[in-house]
């Protein structure tokens, strides 16, 4: 399945530039004459093809769905040479969880759903994997990135680092701010430190909702996948400052997912 670049034919429209008060919203699609259309789902997209450059083919469909989820990753080549991918952009679609379709199914539990579980169905259930993907109508484009050592770069074009990143609701909290996390891994053991919100993702939404970068490779890719934790995550904001509009109403001890 190919993982695609941005196609030529993609529209963004930044609300912002012409009503001030939609800050951070953009608006996309494709033109159909004059007319601003929403552009192709993921289904449409999986089945159709698209004009766009191709980066990468992979083998596994659920690969490149994961590659979404993620926002960026490491391909690795026949040849034994790897490709850094990121997020480049997106096409307009709201995303929807597919372990949530998998929960609405009855194929697994809430409580069971993590990416080795849907994975494991994936592999399962191969003729249903296009009604999987399809459940989620957001796409992501991606961009190869420099190789190098360094994290891959988040919303603000910083590189990530492992246990310190998280990825928040910009809405609602800063990016570029410090937070205060407090939380466990999924063995139970206690993770307490300081974060910095350098990134973002679509299924990131909501006043205390962050989550935690762990890096790259097999064991972080596994912890990321399992991760579904409760939390509290604090905004650290000099006294006397007043806080942004959109992050007054942030409740500072309610519990938080805290993955990825």
């Amino acid at each position: 399945m190919p993982v695609y670049g941005i196609p030529d034919d993609l529209i963004v429209v930044n609300l912002d530039s012409i009503y001030p008060e939609l800050k951070g919203k953009r608006l996309r699609g494709r033109l159909e004459g004059r007319v601003l259309k929403p552009y192709d789902d993921a289904a449409t997209i999986n089945a159709q093809g698209l004009n766009a450059p191709v980066i990468a083919w992979l083998t596994d469909p659920m690969d490149v769905q994961f590659l979404q989820i993620q926002g960026s990753g490491r391909v690795s080549l026949e040849d034994g040479s790897q490709l850094r991918l990121g997020y480049a952009d997106q096409n307009g679609r709201p995303y929807r969880a597919i372990g949530r379709w998998l929960v609405e199914q009855g194929q697994l539990k809430k409580e069971d759903v993590t990416m080795g579980s849907i994975a494991a169905w994936a592999k399962a259930h191969p003729e249903r994997v296009s009604e999987l993907l399809a459940s989620n109508p957001s796409y992501v484009f991606f961009a190869r990135n420099p190789d190098s050592n360094e994290g891959p770069r988040g919303s603000l074009n910083v590189p990530l680092t492992p246990g310190y990143s998280v990825a928040i609701d910009r809405k609602v909290i800063p990016l570029g701010s410090l937070l205060w996390l407090s939380t466990t891994r999924p063995d139970g053991s206690s993770v307490v430190r300081p974060v910095a919100a350098q990134d973002t993702g679509g299924a990131i939404a909501g006043e205390v909702r962050a989550d935690l970068f762990w890096g790259t490779g097999d064991e972080a890719g596994k912890l990321a996948g399992d991760m579904k934790q409760k939390g509290n995550i604090w905004l650290l904001w000099p006294k006397g400052m007043p806080l942004p509009q959109s992050t007054e109403t942030v409740p500072a001890t309610t519990p938080a997912p805290a993955s990825h």
